[in-house]
């Protein structure tokens, strides 16, 4: 192999390490299914030897019906055994790669396709179920049968003995040399397999692009590339393994000739009983049994230690903290009055608690790799705990990676970030959302239903409660319209755009937030809707704090504050009126989406 095989074994254990009890009985009763067949053609030896000497065949014929019972009701309960753990090491690898996957950092997880970490979870898990569970213990049993068959077969005669291990031993040699090359096969073609899925899923998210680009025959044989390479990797694999099996059917049959010409020289010789011949070439047609299930087993292990390096790598993305913290920081400034006693009354709590930011970037630098060029350099902001603040500027300006870092879907590599004035550092990755609520540009659906959507932030909402804030985003006509009614389940298909977006909106005005992130949340509504979702986030930024990306000015031009960014840095700030007089570049982008120096009139 490419690599030791004791550090890819002890992956695969791994997953196998927590069953290890039921791994112990299963392996139990497989060897004690094997030492009854390994019995039943000495007993059959008896029967001939009974016939011989015309003895009664009464306990022999009985024994080998127990022995025949008995076994198959072992076996029974050992497939059902060593079937469930399978099952159950599969549920135990998905759980794990899907809490892994949901609780890694955004950048890890969005450095690969989507659907490649699909396959991690559907396909690598099936991999995995028999070698983790039945590969193991075939392994151990299969050895254990051929040793005891091979022991057996030396008890009844040792020259024929002879002539059976020569044959083995040329099996073992192929197998040993066949083995590393099947196993490198797999590997390589399921690594295509979670290619094409990450193209495949991909595809299929921007098919109306694809097909207005008259572009599916291009991507088909993209996709496809990757079929044809896991297919000739796979075949490959199917072709080592087909030579391996013929020179095993070969060598065993070669030896079963071999010792029929040696036995019937050493009956002839009076060196061996037929009986004992027979018992012998019993035990060797069995012999294919220890030598199938061991290459089958070789050959499900070394597609299972493939799926299982594959699903640790999950392991490797690195974890956003999860442990919660000990509840809401208080600002050191409430502390320090507290100490003096100075805080009688509720009003003064709360004027001080305003005179802090409830956000604050101080110097704040950020990239998205570690020798990527930073995305953001030196921006000092402030968030005031109401108001409309406004972040726009050219593509590619750090608007969104600002955004970003506020949700701690980036860390900065130099300044801070301050919730309620403490660092970021002092808050969990929850605590901190749960104080925002953010709005995307791309508004995706989440699987499930309109409520589902809905109730993501505040799941112990009423009914009463969405259906306010779907009438606040003109929603209520759409919902009406649903024959499930909240229940309706949603696709990115059945809703539009806008109503995407107004859907976002509802779940960010559900939960009520400190602080509301909206990246251009208006670019697909109409006019009037668009007037009305303005009329909200005014609402809402009498309350709290409302942060706003945006590329159409229109959405902006009444913000308390307006943010002007350039190549990562904040280049200049204020009002409208104000940045239209001191700032050549808001004038630029301006006169570009033809806005008026008129407070939202369209410039004719």
């Amino acid at each position: 192999m490419s690599s030791s095989i004791a550090p890819r074994l002890s992956i695969l254990w791994s997953f196998a390490r927590p069953h290890r009890r039921t791994l112990a009985k299963g392996l139990a009763l497989a060897l004690v299914a094997s030492a009854l067949g390994l019995a039943t053609p000495m007993v059959t030896k008896h029967v001939l030897d009974a016939l011989g000497s015309a003895s009664s065949l009464t306990r022999p014929v009985a024994t080998l019906v127990v022995l025949l019972f008995v076994g198959a009701g072992v076996s029974y309960w050992q497939w059902i055994l060593l079937g469930a753990l399978g099952e159950r090491v599969v549920l135990d690898a998905r759980e794990s790669v899907v809490r892994r996957f949901l609780r890694a950092t955004v950048p890890a997880l969005t450095r690969s396709p989507t659907g490649e970490l699909v396959t991690r979870v559907t396909s690598d898990t099936v991999l995995l179920r028999q070698a983790a569970a039945s590969s193991l213990v075939g392994l151990i049993n299969g050895a254990v049968m051929l040793v005891g068959s091979l022991v057996l077969m030396g008890f009844l005669d040792l020259v024929l003995l002879a002539t059976t291990v020569a044959a083995v031993a040329l099996v073992g040699l192929a197998f040993a040399f066949l083995m590393p090359g099947i196993a490198k096969s797999q590997q390589q073609a399921q690594e295509h397999v979670g290619r094409l899925g990450g193209v495949l899923e991909g595809t299929l998210r921007a098919i109306r692009t694809v097909k207005v680009n008259r572009a599916e025959e291009r991507m088909t044989e993209r996709i496809l590339a990757d079929a044809r390479a896991s297919a000739a990797f796979g075949v490959g694999a199917v072709r080592r393994e087909s030579l391996a099996w013929t020179i095993a059917w070969s060598g065993v049959n070669l030896a079963i000739i071999a010792i029929l010409a040696v036995g019937a020289w050493r009956v002839g010789e009076g060196r061996l009983e037929v009986s004992g011949l027979i018992a012998f070439l019993l035990y060797t047609f069995a012999l294919m049994d220890p030598i199938n299930e061991l290459s089958q087993n070789v050959t499900a292990l070394q597609s299972g230690i493939a799926a299982a390096e594959r699903i640790r790598q999950a392991d490797a993305l690195p974890s956003e903290e999860s442990a919660p913290s000990p509840g809401r920081p208080e600002l050191p400034e409430l502390h320090a009055l507290k100490e003096l006693k100075e805080l009688t009354e509720l009003e003064k709590l709360e004027e001080l608690r305003d005179d802090v930011p409830v956000l604050e970037l101080r110097n704040v630098t950020a990239a998205y790799g570690p020798d990527a060029e930073p995305a953001v350099r030196g921006v000092d902001l402030v968030i005031p705990r109401r108001g409309h603040t406004a972040v726009v500027g050219p593509s590619g300006a750090g608007k969104t990676t600002l955004f970003s870092l506020v949700l701690r879907f980036l860390e900065p590599t130099g300044g801070e970030l301050l919730l309620d004035g403490r660092p970021y550092r002092d808050h969990a990755h929850a605590d901190i959302r749960a104080r925002l609520a953010y709005v995307e540009q791309d508004t995706p659906v989440v699987p499930g239903t309109l409520r589902d959507n809905l109730l993501l932030a505040r799941p112990q909402a009423t009914t009463e409660e969405l259906l306010r804030v779907l009438d606040d985003v003109r929603l209520t006509e759409k919902v009406e319209g649903l024959e499930e009614g909240l229940d309706a389940p949603l696709a990115t298909a059945n809703v539009s755009g806008g109503e995407r977006q107004r859907i976002a909106l509802a779940r960010a005005l559900l939960a009520t937030p400190d602080v509301l992130l909206l990246d251009e949340a208006t670019a697909q509504l109409d006019g009037l809707t668009e007037a009305a979702v303005q009329e909200c986030v005014r609402s809402r930024a009498e309350t709290g704090a409302v942060v706003t990306i945006a590329h159409r000015l229109s959405t902006v031009v009444d913000a308390d504050t307006i943010v002007v960014m350039e190549a990562g840095r904040v280049r200049a700030r204020g009002r409208h009126e104000e940045l239209l007089v001191s700032d050549t570049l808001y004038r630029d982008l301006v006169e570009s989406l033809r806005i008026s120096a008129v407070t939202g009139a369209p410039v004719t």
